[in-house]
């Protein structure tokens, strides 16, 4: 079974449900505040070269205030009790986008600025000016913020896609001009499938993983 019919099916079970809901929960983040973006951000700052659940585990105990307020050593600590790679690295990164606790308010005028590009616009503004944030991380943060057409191409999206010969391999390194080459084959599919960038991740994800997480 190909993969959109593989999607289409899924669509007739309960999983239908769990996606919209987590789809809402994002589109939520509209009414949240300035510091919950923040921890939202860090979150995806973990999440690079990194597992999902434990970048979920560390925010959950940090929450928004411990992202925004807590001293170096807390947050390391933090970190290395839950086992994830690189602590001091990704203590910096937190530390060093304390600068934009404001990003809500960055973000949402960045597209208000850009009608057609806003959200791709907003994307290169966070990998040019929060260190630790790519293309992937970038696009994610901005899909667990409300913004749904952007492709988050981590493994499980990579490796789907080419057991479905959508891409002949995966790239060695995911240049800025590969990953736009690769989500413009995704933003085609989406289209074909009549939903968001963001509806068919999630789709994907759980077809690799069985799990439907953020």
């Amino acid at each position: 079974m190909n993969l959109s019919n593989q999607i289409k099916k899924l669509q007739k079970t309960n999983l239908k449900n769990t996606i919209d809901k987590r789809l809402k929960q994002f589109s939520s983040f509209k009414n949240k505040t300035s510091e919950e973006w923040f921890s939202e951000l860090c979150f995806c700052i973990l999440t690079a070269n990194s597992k999902a659940h434990t970048a979920i585990k560390i925010q959950e105990e940090l929450g928004a205030e411990g992202f925004c307020k807590k001293g170096k050593d807390g947050i390391k600590r933090c970190i290395i009790t839950h086992k994830h790679r690189f602590h001091n690295n990704k203590t910096e990164y937190i530390l060093g986008a304390r600068e934009h606790i404001d990003i809500k308010q960055k973000i949402q005028r960045i597209i208000s600025y850009n009608k057609e590009e806003g959200e791709s616009s907003a994307r290169e503004w966070l990998v040019k000016n929060i260190k630790g944030i790519g293309y992937k991380e970038a696009s994610h943060f901005l899909r667990n913020v409300g913004y749904f057409n952007l492709a988050i191409l981590d493994r499980h999206v990579l490796n789907l896609m080419i057991e479905e010969k959508m891409i002949k391999e995966k790239p060695k390194t995911l240049t800025k001009k590969k990953y736009l080459e690769i989500e413009v084959i995704l933003e085609k599919f989406s289209k074909k499938l009549k939903m968001s960038q963001a509806e068919l991740d999630l789709y994907m994800w759980y077809l690799k993983t069985g799990e439907v997480l953020k």
